[in-house]
């Protein structure tokens, strides 16, 4: 199956545009040391549907190790205890820290239509830019949820690249 992957940036703050909504339920934490189990929680609970594979299969050691760089932060939102999201920045080496990648980010099935998306968008912005960057960017594809462009976009994020790829489902 061939798909698509489009890269995104705010290159100014002033670009972003915040969809924050009213979630008083909802708690939004920095975890300062995940654990292997809940990091594959959060990667499997949200990518299942969206084919996500690249880490589905990562061992504890290379989990820990993977949330070991200093460049990586996980952030987890719960309601009533139970997961409902999370995000992970990185900031981005190559460049000198310049920018701040949201690596991951996603809600969990069944919380659709209730703005949550967006609002843990907002929040995953406004905590990369917490870290300085020059920049925020993240990457979609087509394989995504069908809102998540348009949210991106309606955020303020522009567009920068596009690339087509091939993707082979395990059977």
């Amino acid at each position: 199956m061939e798909a698509t992957r489009t890269y995104l940036e705010l290159s100014r703050k002033s670009q972003f545009q915040p969809g924050f909504g009213a979630f008083p339920d909802l708690v939004i934490e920095r975890v300062e040391r995940p654990t292997p189990e809940l990091y594959r929680q959060c990667y499997r609970s949200v990518g299942a549907a969206y084919h996500w594979r690249d880490r589905w299969d990562w061992t504890d050691e290379e989990i820990r190790a993977h949330l070991g760089q200093p460049e990586i932060t996980l952030y987890v939102a719960r309601r009533g205890g139970a997961l409902a999201g999370w995000y992970e920045l990185r900031r981005v080496p190559e460049d000198g820290g310049g920018s701040v990648e949201i690596a991951y980010f996603g809600r969990v099935p069944g919380a659709s239509g209730q703005g949550l998306g967006k609002h843990l968008l907002s929040c995953a912005v406004r905590d990369a830019w917490a870290l300085g960057p020059a920049r925020v960017w993240l990457h979609t594809c087509t394989l995504d949820h069908p809102h998540a462009l348009p949210n991106y976009e309606k955020r303020g994020f522009a567009r920068y690249k596009t690339e087509t790829y091939e993707v082979n489902f395990p059977t």
